[in-house]
């Protein structure tokens, strides 16, 4: 596939409220169809008050956009999923400034439905609300095995493994998904390539043994999703006599809600109160725009995909053009 004549990067994400009266609006947006009840869309809404009503994510996207107009020679535009602005006219406002062929990159490193599939579907929704001049438009690969993506993350761990005891334990964390849910994309592919970042980065950060497990599950409680949750898994490490810890949000590629309330708030609390040392490995944030740049160029000069190779590699999906998948699928 021929790339070479990108004329526009799109940032494609997940979204977030930047003001207390968006915040169930937005809520409404994510859960649309799935039958939330009102109550929990309320508890839910408590942790971005907590905040100001302002989700972290739009305003590091921001960021990570600005820095990525300094190391590419096309403009950058910005496109949600569930919040202003919305994918749609963000195609809508590269067709009106006349670009024909555009990359989307994802803040998801991972295969899975909403980690890659469901960005693939909001590809071809803005393309279609923006009609027959629509741009060609070319997601990025996944990059949870990318060496900048590791490098980064294990430099977070390493420091922040000089604020806490000598010993302490790693543990990595990801999103929770039902159980359900695993097979969606063939073969638990999300659930593999987690484990495998993370085995990647403990051992580029100098650890031979860790933890992985998952965090923020939602829903009724007799639905079974990925375990062990982080919250439960401090518990058994302070029942085992483990003085400190260092948790690595390996999921997250940068502060969406649920690293600030569920790690930095809930969890940190839960240390604290059971004397636990704690520390929480940055997420990239705005240096994100430095592994956009990586791939826009691998995209353009035709390389083959860089990769930290390790044991058991899980399948990596490439490239989608107008939203159908043209590589080995992710869902």
């Amino acid at each position: 596939m021929d790339c070479s004549d990108i004329e526009a990067v799109l940032l494609l994400s997940f979204g977030g409220p930047e003001r207390p009266e968006d915040v169930i609006p937005f809520l409404e947006n994510v859960t649309r169809g799935r039958g939330i009840p009102r109550e929990r869309l309320a508890a839910v809404a408590e942790h971005y008050l907590h905040f100001g009503g302002v989700s972290p994510i739009n305003g590091i996207n921001r960021a990570v956009i600005e820095r990525l107009r300094t190391l590419i020679d096309v403009p950058v535009y910005f496109g949600n999923r569930n919040w202003e602005p919305y994918v749609e006219d963000a195609v809508t406002a590269m067709r009106d400034d006349g670009v024909r062929r555009a990359a989307v990159f994802t803040t998801s490193a991972w295969g899975g439905y909403s980690s890659c599939t469901q960005y693939v579907e909001d590809i071809a929704r803005g393309r279609k609300a923006a009609g027959a001049s629509a741009p060609q438009m070319v997601k990025l690969r996944q990059y949870f095995d990318h060496p900048l993506f590791v490098a980064m993350f294990a430099d977070a761990v390493t420091a922040a493994a000089r604020t806490v005891p000598d010993g302490a334990r790693l543990v990595f964390t990801a999103h929770s998904i039902p159980l359900a849910a695993r097979s969606r994309c063939g073969s638990e592919l999300y659930e593999r390539q987690v484990a495998y970042a993370s085995s990647l980065v403990a051992a580029a950060a100098g650890y031979d043994d860790y933890d992985q497990v998952w965090q923020s599950r939602s829903g009724p409680p007799e639905v079974p999703w990925l375990e062990p949750d982080v919250g439960d898994h401090l518990s058994a490490l302070v029942e085992r006599g483990t003085n400190a810890v260092i948790i690595c949000p390996i999921g997250f590629v940068a502060d969406h809600i649920e690293v600030v309330w569920d790690l930095d708030h809930e969890l940190r609390i839960q240390a604290e109160e059971a004397g636990l040392a704690f520390a929480r490995a940055a997420t990239p944030n705005a240096d994100l725009a430095r592994l956009a740049a990586e791939l826009l160029a691998e995209l353009r000069d035709g390389r083959e995909p860089e990769r930290v190779v390790g044991s058991n590699p899980p399948p990596l999906q490439g490239y989608s053009v107008d939203g159908v998948v043209c590589t080995p699928a992710c869902g």
